[in-house]
Parts: C-alpha cells; sequence; structure tokens
C-alpha cells in the first residue's frame, strides 16, 4: 500500500480512547509543513471534521486546530474582534458581561469543536428556568449565535449551532404612558425643577434619556424651532461618555413645539445663572442639560430628579422613557402618521412603531372605518 499524500490525512484512537484525525496540507510560506489534528469522541466525528478541513483547504479557506475551549475562544473573541466591530462600547461591555456570567459558566468547559444545538438548547432552558427575563435569555442567545459565527468564520467551528435552535421569543409589552391629564399635572409639578426642560424635551420631542442627555447647545436651533440628534450619553465601565446614536435612523432633526423653544430659552438662562455660581468649578462642554458644574450629567441624577416630581405630582414611578412613549402615543392619538412618528423618535423602521404601540391604533382604526363608510355613501 502506497504512501499516503499531502492532504489525504489518517484517523486513528489514542490510547485514552480519543480519535484523533491527522492531516498534513503541504508548506506554509516560510517552508513550514502544515500540520494539523483534529479531535472527537467517535471515529464517525473526526471524519466529518478531516472532510470540512480539505474542504476548507481546497476552497482556499483558513483550516485551524479547533480543539480549544468554549472559555478560551469566547473571551478571545470579546478582546479581539468584538472592539473592532461595528457595535457601540456600550455594547460592547454588555456582551462582556454577558460572557462572564452566563456562557462561560454554563458552556465554557465545552470543546469548541465539540459544542451541539443540543448543548445550547439546555442552556437556553436553564436559563428560562433560572428566573431571568424573556428578553435577558434571548440576548443571551444572540451573543452566542454571534460568537460562533465569528468562530465559523475563522474556521474554528464547522457551523453555528447556536443558529440550529429557535431564539426565545419575548412577549410583547404595551409600553408604559402617561395621559394627557397626567403629562400636564406632572409637566406643573417641575415648574421650577432645574431640570423641567429636560422632562418638557423628552415629553414633546420623544427623545431617548441618552439622547436629550447628550444634546449641546450646537444642536439646538431656537431660532428655527429644531433640534439636532447627534450623539447619545453612555455609560462604559463605571463611566460617562458620549457614543454614537443607537442606528442610523437615530440621527434626526425634531422639530420643537412652540412652548418647548420658550422653555430652552429660560432655561439657557438659568444655566447661565448657574455658571456664575458655580465660578471656576464650572465645565463648559456645551451641554443643555449638564450637571451643577457643567460636566455630563449622571442619569441615575436625572432618573431621581424626575421621580421626585413625579412623586410630587402623585403619579408614582415614571422614568423617562415613559416620557418617550408618552410622546409617542399622544402623537398616534391625534392622527400624525405612524411614519412620522417613527421619524420623530428615531425608530430604525416603522415595523416596531406599529409593534410598540398598537394599543393606541384602534381609535384611528375606528376613524378609517368610518371614513370608508362616508366615502362609499352606504
Amino acid at each position: 500500500m502506497g504512501r499516503r499524500g499531502n492532504g489525504e490525512g489518517s484517523i486513528f484512537q489514542r490510547a485514552d480512547g480519543r480519535w484523533v484525525a491527522a492531516v498534513t496540507l503541504g508548506r506554509d510560506d516560510n517552508g513550514h509543513i502544515r500540520r494539523h489534528r483534529l479531535y472527537g469522541k467517535t471515529r464517525r466525528e473526526v471524519a466529518a471534521k478531516l472532510r470540512e478541513a480539505q474542504r476548507r483547504e481546497e476552497d482556499g479557506e483558513p483550516v485551524r486546530n479547533s480543539h480549544g475551549t468554549v472559555a478560551a475562544f469566547l473571551t478571545r473573541w470579546a478582546a479581539e474582534a468584538l472592539p473592532s466591530s461595528d457595535v457601540k462600547p456600550t455594547t460592547v461591555e454588555n456582551y462582556r458581561i454577558i460572557i462572564r456570567k452566563h456562557l462561560i459558566p454554563t458552556l465554557g468547559h465545552h470543546q469548541l469543536d465539540a459544542l451541539t444545538a443540543a448543548d445550547v438548547q439546555r442552556m437556553v432552558n436553564a436559563k428560562r428556568a433560572s428566573g431571568l427575563s424573556p428578553r435577558t435569555v434571548q440576548l443571551i442567545h444572540a451573543v452566542l449565535r454571534r460568537a460562533l459565527g465569528q468562530a465559523v468564520k475563522w474556521g474554528e467551528a464547522r457551523r453555528n449551532v447556536a443558529g440550529l435552535i429557535d431564539s426565545p421569543r419575548v412577549p410583547r409589552r404595551e409600553a408604559e404612558c402617561l395621559t394627557p391629564e397626567h403629562a400636564q399635572r406632572l409637566l406643573e409639578a417641575s415648574r421650577n425643577d432645574r431640570l423641567f426642560a429636560l422632562y418638557a424635551v423628552a415629553l414633546a420631542c420623544g427623545l431617548r434619556r441618552g439622547e436629550a442627555l447628550a444634546l449641546r447647545w450646537t444642536d439646538v436651533d431656537l431660532d428655527a424651532g429644531h433640534l439636532r440628534v447627534a450623539r447619545t450619553l453612555s455609560r462604559v465601565r463605571g463611566g460617562l461618555v458620549l457614543t454614537e446614536p443607537k442606528s442610523a435612523g437615530s440621527r434626526r432633526t425634531v422639530p420643537l413645539p412652540r412652548p418647548c423653544v420658550e422653555t430652552l430659552r429660560a432655561h439657557r438662562v438659568r444655566q447661565a445663572e448657574e455658571r456664575l455660581i458655580a465660578g471656576s468649578l464650572w465645565q463648559d462642554h456645551g451641554l443643555v442639560f449638564p450637571s451643577r458644574v457643567g460636566t455630563l450629567l449622571d442619569p441615575r441624577n436625572a432618573l431621581r430628579g424626575l421621580q421626585a416630581v413625579s412623586d410630587a405630582a402623585g403619579l408614582g414611578q415614571v422614568k423617562i422613557h415613559t416620557l418617550r412613549h408618552t410622546c409617542a402615543s399622544l402623537l398616534l392619538a391625534q392622527g400624525v402618521h405612524p411614519r412620522v412618528v417613527m421619524e420623530t423618535l428615531g425608530h430604525s423602521g416603522i415595523a416596531i412603531t406599529m409593534d410598540v404601540y398598537s394599543h393606541v391604533m384602534p381609535q384611528q382604526q375606528r376613524e378609517a372605518a368610518d371614513r370608508m363608510e362616508a366615502a362609499l355613501r352606504w
């Protein structure tokens, strides 16, 4: 029997019972012999890996040893691939937390090339049973699916087994909104608060909390009556930073209602007085809603301020995101086209607007039916 040629490979079983496929794939650019060993629990498993390695070699794709653990790969992926991706710094930080708290403790001990869809399904089931919210479980699965997708591209996994199971479904919840009467009561209760303008802008323009706190005066044109969302405030590793908006649709220009323009004019005068009081402590970053010394305002402090005025108004717990939802629901209830609401809120697609605020639409649908009746003269 003749000697095997390069790329043909051989399969054998070690003394410990594990199967190995060994393959030599010629020489690299430096003249070094390229040898690869692929491991598995059965002969069939390593034979499949050998065929995949041979296919990759023929197609000019990378062929790598993949006998590292899931933990080692996820750690390397988070350190090397994530920072250079198009993911926001805050999202990178959240991914790393998920890897550290959820993925490595449950799947980290598995060999990367031996991880199965059943392993992933058991992990998802366990996370559900542990009491985590459906959204958190969905995000854990999404991070693993993205990571394993990179493993396939790098030639370290044959397929993305996380993509072989269904993503956990998240029940849709109606957005919490204030009624027009409650919104008016909140504004009255906060009239003398230093952050009254923040609450008014969030309510009238539907800004996200980070978008509002990242506004600079150069983003606001009071004469033209509009503001521009160009960045967002995020927390990274315990610090506050200004980053890119959530999506391309988040970068937008929003018209200001006339009362909002007057509120911001008064707010600018009040801020000038705060600057005089702060004296040398003031750090001028041109922010519309800074701290008392001009620096980035911690979102938690903004929330505490809103909670204080909402309690005074007898409204219970109200978040800045509640004001955003209230803006959208009021616009839709007044017959504003959903696409206009989508652009105002900075949603990436109208389907999001229609899904989140579907509970506001029945009245409009009733009016549409009445108009059809009038048009057909039944």
